[in-house]
């Protein structure tokens, strides 16, 4: 239905007031498309806000919207910073593994809103928290806030990481 909404929005072109349509219809879109109403890190902002499962976890469209947004943001290697998290929004719940471990700790809040993880990712997640280098501190220092905070991220835990959050 999106795809379809977006042939008879664009029918004569890309509106002017893209913005004002809903985010999940920008998913059909592509970054050169959006180029001519505003910037690709504007696209992704708005793409960070759409609801992704519309399009499957594992789909190609899905895949190179990643792709996309991580070389229009122009981030060198893995780590990814607090303002490039920002603007992926959603994206980040599609990262491989190597990218939670190399940002480290930046990631776990904005994580723990995902739905579901790959075992890589989920394995990643495990380091990072066990290594406690991050701002919530190692597991054995967490409060109730710590937990609501990193909540969806509970089921990810193995048993040494549970073992050491204090009762």
């Amino acid at each position: 239905q999106l795809s379809c909404l977006l042939r008879m929005v664009t029918l004569h072109g890309i509106p002017e007031d893209l913005d004002s349509y809903p985010k999940d219809l920008l998913l059909f879109l592509s970054p050169s498309d959006y180029s001519a109403t505003g910037s690709c890190s504007q696209y992704f902002n708005n793409i960070g806000e759409a609801n992704l499962d519309v399009l499957p976890r594992e789909s190609p469209q899905r895949k190179q919207l990643l792709l996309e947004a991580l070389a229009c943001l122009k981030i060198p290697g893995t780590q990814i910073n607090e303002e490039n998290a920002e603007i992926l929004g959603r994206l980040l719940c599609d990262l491989a593994g190597e990218y939670i471990r190399s940002s480290g700790g930046i990631l776990l809040k904005d994580l723990s809103q995902c739905e579901s993880f790959l075992p890589d990712q989920e394995e990643a997640i495990r380091d990072v928290i066990s290594s406690g280098n991050t701002t919530f501190g190692p597991p054995a220092a967490w409060s109730a806030f710590t937990l609501r905070e990193l909540a969806g991220l509970i089921p990810v835990f193995d048993h040494n990481i549970l073992q050491q959050i204090p009762k």
